[in-house]
Formats: structure tokens, C-alpha cells, sequence
């Protein structure tokens, strides 16, 4: 028989077998358990148990999104030239000057901003003349109780009134006797803030301005040699 002619008994061929078999399986389970070990596993010795801290450190680092701004609120529009033709502190003068210039366009400059302690925008407005654009009257309109009234007038023309900073600047050219209306010989400029339910003046400056800068007569051209 072949356990016979390789001189080992039935019971030791038997051993072998087994002894082989256990060998095999041995290194297949070690086959198994480097495999998991590798750089590109998942086992615990490629990236270590997860911590608490750790997720937590990982969560709160992560930027927040960012709010979204709120769009800011445009001053309610208001018909300028009614609400002067409609003001009883308007004179007669400055209504007969509000007329349309071209079609239905009334020469109004009309400026929202802070200038009270109101809850909405003031509205500040120039009346101009249609011609020349000369400022005939300016005025400042304070919203009280659903309407607008009038906390500020100056009807010197020429004039003009802005917003600055939350100040009241009101400009008046003054002219001397002979200066067209083009060329006034200077200005006057008047600050004023809203202080105990009014406006006062804070302070004010006097330009002058030069004839001479822009009036230099042009030099002949030289003959031709």
C-alpha cells in the first residue's frame, strides 16, 4: 500500500495531514490580518479609534454661514411739487415759479436724509427757476404723524440747500451791483443743526470769488518769420 512503501503508519501519515492543515489555516488568517493592516485599510492601527473631542474639535472648527444682510430700507418718494404748491409757508413768489419746465417736469432738486430726530428721512427740496437754474427757495419737510411739515425755509435767491453730514448747509451767492446772473462775486454758507425742535446756526463762511481767473485775454499768435 502507499502509507506502507513511504514507511509511515496510517496514525502518522494522519498527524501530518492535520499538522499541514493547521499550517495552511494559519497562514491565511495571518494573510487576512496584515491585509487590514495596511495604509490603505480601515483597521484600527491605520487611523486609531474616533474621540469625542476630537469630532467635536472637527465640528467646531467649521465656519458658520454667513448671515445674509438685510437690504437697506429706500426713503419713501414724495411728490415734491405738491407738497411745496400745497404749503401754506411757501410764498406766492416761489408757487409761480413752480412750473413745469418740459412736458410734466417741475424744476425741483429734491435730497432724503437724517437731519431731525424723526423716525423717517427729512426731505429736503430746492425750487429752481427753469431758465438758469437760479435756486428761488429751499426748504426742509420733518414727517409728523403721517404727513410732512415744514421746519425749514429760506427764499433769498439765489439758494441752495444740501445735506452734509447730517447738517442743514444752506448756500446764498451774493451779487454786487452790475454781476450777471452767471458770475455772482461770492457766497455765503450757513450750517445748520436741529437742535430743541428747530434748527439753529451753527456757524457760517464768506467766499469771494475772482473776476480775473477765466477772463485773461488770449495772447496774439506770434508773425511767421
Amino acid at each position: 500500500m502507499r502509507g506502507l512503501t513511504d514507511g509511515r503508519t496510517p496514525g502518522e501519515t494522519g498527524r501530518t495531514t492535520q499538522a499541514a492543515s493547521t499550517a495552511v489555516a494559519v497562514f491565511v488568517a495571518l494573510g487576512v490580518s496584515l491585509s487590514g493592516c495596511g495604509t490603505g485599510g480601515t483597521g484600527a492601527r491605520d487611523e486609531g479609534p474616533a474621540h469625542a473631542d476630537t469630532v467635536g474639535g472637527a465640528a467646531s472648527s467649521s465656519p458658520a454661514p454667513a448671515a445674509k444682510a438685510s437690504p437697506s430700507k429706500a426713503p419713501d418718494r414724495v411728490d415734491a411739487w405738491r407738497l411745496v404748491k400745497a404749503d401754506p409757508k411757501v410764498s406766492p413768489e416761489v408757487k409761480r415759479e413752480l412750473k413745469p419746465c418740459v412736458a410734466d417736469e417741475y424744476p425741483v432738486d429734491v435730497s432724503y436724509g437724517k437731519l431731525t430726530d424723526g423716525s423717517a428721512d427729512d426731505v429736503v427740496v430746492n425750487v429752481l427757476t427753469c431758465g438758469d437754474a437760479v435756486g428761488m427757495g429751499s426748504y426742509v419737510y420733518r414727517e409728523e404723524g403721517g404727513s410732512y411739515q415744514n421746519v425749514f425755509k429760506a427764499e433769498e435767491p439765489p439758494v441752495y440747500a444740501e445735506i452734509d453730514r447730517g447738517d442743514l448747509v444752506v448756500t446764498k451767492q451774493v451779487y454786487d451791483k452790475g454781476d450777471p446772473v452767471s458770475s455772482p462775486s461770492g457766497e455765503n454758507v450757513i450750517t445748520y443743526r436741529w437742535a430743541s425742535g428747530r434748527f439753529t446756526e451753527e456757524y457760517r463762511t464768506h467766499n469771494d470769488y475772482s473776476n480775473a481767473a477765466g477772463n485773461a485775454p488770449t495772447p496774439a499768435p506770434e508773425p511767421d518769420s
